[in-house]
C-alpha cells in the first residue's frame, strides 16, 4: 500500500515539513532509507543520518531543528518513536487481515468458529472447540478438543494447543509454541521402568493480552490449571512447568525455566536463562538478572536479584568486586605466609 506525507500526518496528528504529496510504500531504518520508504528519528545518536538518508518521509519530534539541508519530507509529531510504533501496528493489522477457511483443513462438526476468522491450510480444530471472532489460525495449527480461543487472538503456523485449554482475547502465540503438554511428573516405582508416570488432567489458561514467543512450552497442570495472567509476555524458548502461575504484566526473557507449582507475582521482570525451582513464591515487582538461579521464595516486593544462587543486587555487586580480586588476594596471602614462616 502507498501513503502520502499528508495522509501520514493526518493519521498521527502531525504536521508536514516539505512535500505533502511525497509517497511511501515501505518502511526502513533511517540509516538504510531508500526512495519510497518511511523512517523515523528519535534517538539523538542517529541524527547524523537525517542529512544523508534517502528515505522519502521521516517522522521526527516536533522540536527537531535541522542544522543543514534535509532531502526527506518530514512529518513532525509529539513523539516520533510512539508515532512510528503506531504506524507499525496499523501496517501489521493490514498485513494480517486474512479471513476465510483454506483447504485442506479439518474442523470438527461440533466446533464453533466465529465471524471474520482465518483458518489456514492443514489446520486441525477438534471436538467442541470454541473459536471467537476475528481469530487467526495460521497453517498447521492444532487446536485440541474442548479448547476455547477468544476474540482477536493470533495463533501462528505450527502452534499446538492441547485439549481443554483456555486462551483469552487479543493474545499472540508464535510459531512452534506448545500449550498443554504433560508436565514432567514421574514417581519412583519398583517396576522395571524405574518410574511411574503421573497423569496430568488439568489444563492451561492464558488470560487476555498474553504473548508467547516461538518454541516456548507451557505444561498443563496435574490438577487445576497452569495460568498465565493478563498482559504477561513470554519470550522464545521458555519452559513453564505444570501448575505454575505467572502474574499480570510479568515479562520473562528467553531460555528461562520455571519448575512446577511456582507462583510468580505481577509486574515482575525476569532476564534470560534464569532457573527457578518449584513450589516457591516470587513477590510482585521483583526483577531477576539474566542467568540467575532462584532456589527459594522471594517475599520482598520490588527486590532486584542477581547471581546463582541469587541475592540482592547491591550485595552481589560488592561481592563481585571481591570475587574478581581473588587471585590477587591469594597471591598476597601466599606472600604473607612466606614472610610469617
Amino acid at each position: 500500500m502507498e501513503f502520502t506525507a499528508a495522509q501520514i500526518a493526518n493519521l498521527l496528528g502531525g504536521e508536514v515539513s516539505g512535500n505533502p504529496d511525497a509517497s511511501v510504500s515501505s518502511l526502513s531504518k533511517i540509516e538504510e532509507g531508500k526512495v519510497g520508504s518511511l523512517s523515523f528519528l528519535s534517538n539523538p545518536a542517529y541524527t547524523q543520518y537525517i542529512y544523508t538518508t534517502e528515505a522519502s518521509i521521516v517522522i521526527v519530534d516536533k522540536n527537531f531543528v535541522a542544522e543543514s539541508e534535509v532531502k526527506s519530507t518530514l512529518v513532525k509529531v509529539e513523539d516520533a518513536r510512539m508515532a512510528f510504533a503506531k504506524l507499525l501496528e496499523m501496517y501489521n493489522q493490514i498485513r494480517l487481515a486474512k479471513t476465510g477457511i483454506e483447504q485442506p483443513s479439518f474442523i470438527s462438526a461440533s466446533a464453533k468458529v466465529g465471524n471474520d476468522c482465518y483458518v489456514g491450510a492443514f489446520t486441525y480444530i477438534g471436538e467442541n472447540v470454541r473459536i471467537g471472532n476475528n481469530v487467526k489460525l495460521y497453517p498447521n495449527a492444532y487446536v485440541g478438543d474442548n479448547t476455547s480461543i477468544a476474540d482477536n487472538t493470533i495463533v501462528y503456523a505450527g502452534v499446538k494447543i492441547y485439549h481443554d485449554c483456555v486462551i483469552g482475547s487479543n493474545c499472540t502465540i508464535h510459531s512452534g509454541v506448545i500449550i498443554g503438554g504433560d508436565g514432567f511428573g514421574f514417581a519412583p516405582s519398583s517396576s522395571e521402568n524405574g518410574y511411574a508416570k503421573v497423569t496430568h488432567i488439568g489444563n492451561v489458561i492464558l488470560e487476555d493480552h498474553v504473548e508467547v514467543g516461538s518454541n516456548t512450552t507451557i505444561d498443563r497442570a496435574t490438577l487445576g490449571s497452569t495460568i498465565v495472567r493478563k498482559g504477561a509476555k513470554l519470550d522464545n524458548l521458555i519452559q513453564i512447568a505444570h501448575n505454575v502461575e505467572i502474574g499480570e504484566n510479568t515479562v520473562i526473557a528467553a531460555q528461562t525455566g520455571v519448575a512446577g507449582s511456582t507462583k510468580i507475582g505481577a509486574n515482575c521482570m525476569i532476564g534470560g536463562q534464569v532457573g527457578i525451582v518449584g513450589h516457591i513464591t516470587i513477590a510482585n515487582g521483583v526483577k531477576i538478572a539474566a542467568q540467575s538461579g532462584i532456589g527459594q521464595s522471594i517475599t520482598k516486593e520490588n527486590e532486584i536479584l542477581q547471581g546463582s544462587p541469587a541475592f540482592g543486587i547491591g550485595e552481589y555487586k560488592r561481592s563481585y568486586v571481591m570475587f574478581k580480586k581473588l587471585p590477587e588476594l591469594n597471591n598476597k596471602i601466599s606472600e604473607l605466609e612466606k614472610q610469617f614462616k
